[in-house]
Order: C-alpha cells, then sequence, then structure tokens
C-alpha cells in the first residue's frame, strides 16, 4: 500500500511537497473546476449573492428561485426529464434508497455498486463480471420475491476503468415493474454526449423507471449530489421526512454553475484533447486498462506507483473503499493539465519496462 502524504493546498495540475513541485495525475476533478479561475470568481459572486450556505429546508415556506433555475439546467446539460439536488451525491443515493425501501421493493445490485446506492451497509455485492451478471438478470427479474424490483449499479467501473453496456435493459421481462437505478458519479461532466452522463445512452422500456444519482464534487466541481428521473419520481421523494430534513446545496454554488455552461464545455474539450494526447502517446499497451475517450489509466502494476514518484510525478494509488481492500492503482487525466505535463508523463512511463 502506498504512503499517505499531507499538504496544505488544493491539487492542481501540479502539487508541492517538501519544497519540490510534482505532477498530479490523481483525484477526482476530471474537468478542473475547482480550480478554474473563471468559475471561481462566478463563485465569488454567488456567495456575495447567497452567502456561504442556505441554512434551510428546501421544503420551507421561504425558498430560493435558484434551486429550481439550476435543477432546470442540468436537466438540460444531463438531457434527463428533471433533476433534484441535494448536499452530497451519497445523500443523493441514500434519499432514493430510502423512499424505494420504504415501498418494500426487492433490490438487485451490480457489481461493485457503490454504497450511496446500497439498502443495507452490510450489502454483498456480486463477484462475477459485469457480462456474466447481466447475462443472468432475466432469469434474476423474474424470480424475484416482490413484483416491482430495483436494479442497483454504477453507469461504469470508475476504478477498473471499464465500460458498461446497456444493451441488456432490451432483454429484460415485460412483465415486472423495474426500477433500473444507476449512480453515474465518475461519468458526469465526462462521458456521454458533451458530457451529459449516462442517461442518454440507457434504452428506455416502458416497465422500466430509470433513475439516475451523481455525485457533483467530481467533473462538475460543487460540493452536491442530484437525482435524475421523471417528475413524478422528483415530487415524490421531495416530499419525504428524508428529504425535507436535509440541508441543501449552497446556493452560491448553483449560481455559478448556472452561469458556467461555456467554461464547461470548454473544460470537456481540453479533457478530451490530453486524453487523446496520451492516448496516441502510450498505444495499445497491456500494462493499462482504459476506456477510449476517459481520464481513467488502471493498472495492475501497482510499484508504477513508487517508479513515478520517484519521478516527481503522484499517481492515484491507495486501497478502496476500505483500507483492506487491494491498492487500485490508476493515472488521472484532467482537463487542468498542459501538453506538456502529458508528454512527460509519457517520457517517464517510456522508460519504465515491465
Amino acid at each position: 500500500m502506498s504512503s499517505y502524504y499531507s499538504i496544505d493546498h488544493l491539487p492542481g495540475r501540479t502539487i508541492q511537497f517538501e519544497g519540490q513541485d510534482y505532477l498530479f495525475f490523481s483525484g477526482t476533478a476530471y474537468l478542473g473546476m475547482a480550480q478554474n479561475p473563471a468559475f471561481q470568481a462566478l463563485l465569488a459572486e454567488g456567495m456575495a449573492r447567497y452567502g456561504t450556505m442556505f441554512g434551510s429546508s428546501r421544503n420551507g415556506n421561504l425558498q430560493l428561485s435558484i434551486y429550481e433555475e439550476a435543477e432546470a439546467q442540468l436537466t438540460a446539460f444531463a438531457k434527463a426529464e428533471a433533476a433534484l439536488t441535494l448536499s452530497s451525491g451519497m445523500l443523493a443515493g441514500q434519499a432514493v434508497v430510502s423512499w424505494l425501501k420504504a415501498q418494500g421493493l426487492g433490490f438487485l445490485y451490480g457489481p461493485k455498486a457503490h454504497p450511496a446506492i446500497w439498502q443495507d451497509p452490510n450489502t454483498s455485492l456480486p463477484t462475477l463480471s459485469f457480462a456474466d451478471w447481466t447475462a443472468q438478470l432475466p432469469e434474476l427479474v423474474a424470480a424475484a420475491a416482490t413484483p416491482h424490483v430495483v436494479i442497483a449499479l454504477n453507469s461504469l467501473d470508475a476504478l477498473c476503468s471499464m465500460r458498461y453496456s446497456f444493451d441488456w435493459v432490451n432483454q429484460l421481462p415485460e412483465g415486472p415493474d423495474i426500477t433500473l437505478l444507476v449512480d453515474d458519479s465518475h461519468g458526469l461532466g465526462v462521458i456521454g454526449p458533451e458530457g451529459s452522463g449516462i442517461g442518454p445512452m440507457i434504452p428506455r422500456r416502458p416497465n422500466v423507471r430509470l433513475i439516475v444519482t451523481a455525485s457533483l464534487a467530481k467533473a462538475m466541481g460543487m460540493p452536491g449530489g442530484v437525482i435524475f428521473a421523471d417528475p413524478k419520481t422528483l415530487q415524490s421523494i421531495r416530499h419525504t421526512a428524508f428529504f425535507g430534513a436535509c440541508s441543501p446545496i449552497p446556493p452560491a454554488y448553483l449560481y455559478a454553475f448556472g452561469r458556467a455552461q461555456t467554461l464547461y464545455r470548454t473544460a470537456f474539450d481540453r479533457l478530451q484533447a490530453n486524453i487523446a494526447r496520451f492516448e496516441s502517446r502510450i498505444g495499445p499497451s497491456d500494462r493499462f486498462q482504459h476506456i477510449p475517450a476517459y481520464p481513467v489509466f488502471y493498472t495492475e502494476q501497482d510499484q508504477l506507483y513508487s517508479y513515478l514518484l520517484a519521478n516527481r510525478i503522484l499517481i492515484y494509488s491507495f486501497a478502496y473503499p476500505t483500507p483492506a481492500d487491494k491498492p487500485n492503482t490508476r493515472i488521472v487525466i484532467s482537463a487542468l493539465h498542459q501538453p506538456e505535463d502529458i508528454e512527460q508523463l509519457a517520457d517517464c512511463l517510456d522508460g519504465k519496462t515491465g
């Protein structure tokens, strides 16, 4: 397992440690919005108008219109039917799970499903490959103990950079009601048309209700979470005590988001260019597992971490999701990186055999 390092500043394309600069190819700030000066300026405008926090229930008798405005913009961004924001991605997932659980629905979990969409903290996840698991889904749904079943899974495997096909949705039984609950925390802003996320890429079925949850703290650069679903579903979730008791996302961030659409598009294009540059440099390689046009490059060669660190390049490598798990080692490209950063990383990798 890699060591832990403590710094006193926000990582960007570089970090400073013990008086030296290191290139930083880790984290989940894929679009680099937290370090984007123009986004920071919009956030400062938002804080001047809304302060640092709105300490009230979203269901209170005094409401801020910025929430509905931003949710409409998020809906358009994700090409969804409607959106509802909460103060974290974990909370977004658990608000949905709490609502579904209250209805007594049965849950089927996909491999590596994020804890945000677990019904029980002791949930046991399938150990099958994603393809093998989806091949069994029609039979599992048909055999479910409840007439309405929830299929809860991630939009992709961000840990190991593996794409998930959703073609299997077309093979689900037509009879039972099905809720497809998808955590898109590592996809929103990065995958799909113009970064719109997984939603537009999932087939629609009359008996399958789609609910997508996501953290906004990754590519989108905001401390919050979002639920995408049909308006009736979101209205029902909004009326739960779980949602009513939640603190909302700080409104200043939603103010900034609403005025930053050009910044997001520019960052998305920059990210794609950086990924393409790195892909072209490393070429076909058995060292990395990688979704084309996705910023994560996973490797089973954990020793790569120490080698790159000795060359003042810090990559992602630590046990996840618990300290007992195997270290996950991966290179993460962001929109912040300069072409020379990508070249330096690739040159360093060229000098590493194995």
